[in-house]
């Protein structure tokens, strides 16, 4: 629980400073916190003890669990229906299994889930990193002080020169700032969608339907039939004659209890974050396509500015330039910012700049 805890800073919003968006961050940070939950609750016994029981006659007990977890057990996927107890002793587990080799399903999944989430989870969080590094503290160092409604005049002025300095100095040159965002958008949106095929591999084409099958039929059905809470597990062992012994014993497998519940909400919310990766992809062309869009969009943000104002700047700007006054409008006094688009339109449009 104490590493639960310390996962609620990859949700916690940085008030220092905003170089991204909410998509992003719930695609990335948010995306690994949930999965680093599920990784915690995978790897704790603590709610459901040990992840299996095996019932062998003459084998010990901790032997034959260390033996069916490490090798895989196995169920019958044609005893899957019918009446436990009577047709089978439970879903895919029969007494009887010969005839039935061409059907029978192994299980070994088990013992990689918490490593596939844990490796799923860095993934998730692999395009909020590049960004960060990429970025490296531009928009805190331009913006820094300028958050505070209330800053004194002189320290205010000294701000604001220097940024318009900034922006006049490297005018039309960031592009390539804006389009490494973009990029770690369209990597995002490839990792989302490709989160769902690695889990659907990793549960042998199973996945996919997953969520449609559970709402469909009875949940328990698809459920069992993907993870099964009672398999069955072959131990072979030399007799007192030096003959193989074949045992034939009974696995419990509580941990399945739990994995059927995460990859019934992964099934859910990679589907959901891929949508919503894909939008943000989608709205990234549109934006870079329509400078109709770009101005309206830093009018919403830019609320006190004039609106004559914002057409001489973005006359001027390119989109990477407009990116970047996009970025620095999240984090600038409403205020302040308008004194920024006042100043900057007349600079860009008096006799002492000349355009590059």
């Amino acid at each position: 629980m104490d590493f639960i805890k310390q996962l609620k800073v990859f949700v916690r919003p940085d008030s220092k400073v905003c170089v991204d968006n909410n998509i992003f961050r719930i695609c990335t940070k948010l995306t690994f916190m949930i999965l680093g939950i599920m990784v915690v609750l995978v790897s704790s016994k603590q709610f459901f003890g040990e992840p299996i029981h095996c019932i062998v006659d003459e084998i010990p007990q901790k032997i034959i669990d260390s033996y069916c977890w490490f090798y895989s057990t196995y169920t019958l996927s044609n005893r899957m229906i019918g009446i436990s107890g009577r047709d089978m002793l439970q879903p895919g587990v029969s007494s009887d299994s010969a005839g039935f080799n061409d059907t029978v399903k192994y299980h070994s999944y088990y013992q990689w889930v918490c490593f596939t989430l844990l490796f799923q989870a860095f993934c998730s969080y692999l395009p909020y990193y590049i960004w960060k590094s990429f970025e490296n503290g531009r928009i805190k160092a331009l913006s820094e002080e300028l958050k505070q409604p209330f800053l004194e005049d002189e320290a205010k002025t000294k701000r604001k020169a220097a940024l318009i300095f900034y922006v006049k100095e490297n005018l039309n040159n960031h592009s390539y700032y804006a389009y490494r965002f973009y990029l770690c958008e369209l990597l995002n949106c490839a990792i989302a969608i490709g989160q769902i095929y690695l889990t659907n591999l990793f549960l042998g084409g199973a996945f996919l339907n997953y969520g449609i099958d559970v709402m469909r039929q009875d949940a328990a059905e698809p459920m069992t039939r993907i993870f099964p809470k009672m398999t069955k597990c072959v131990f072979h062992k030399y007799g007192p004659s030096g003959s193989v012994q074949k045992f034939d014993g009974l696995c419990v497998l509580p941990v399945n209890v739990l994995n059927e519940k995460i990859y019934l909400f992964l099934w859910f919310w990679f589907f959901f974050i891929s949508v919503l990766s894909i939008l943000a992809v989608v709205y990234r062309a549109l934006i870079c396509s329509l400078p109709k869009l770009r101005y309206k969009l830093l009018r919403t943000r830019a609320r006190l500015a004039s609106p004559r104002d914002i057409q001489y700047i973005l006359i001027r700007f390119n989109v990477g330039d407009w990116f970047m006054l996009y970025q620095l409008s999240k984090n600038i006094d409403a205020l302040t910012f308008k004194e920024i688009c006042r100043e900057l339109s007349t600079e860009l449009y008096s006799n002492n700049f000349t355009l590059k």
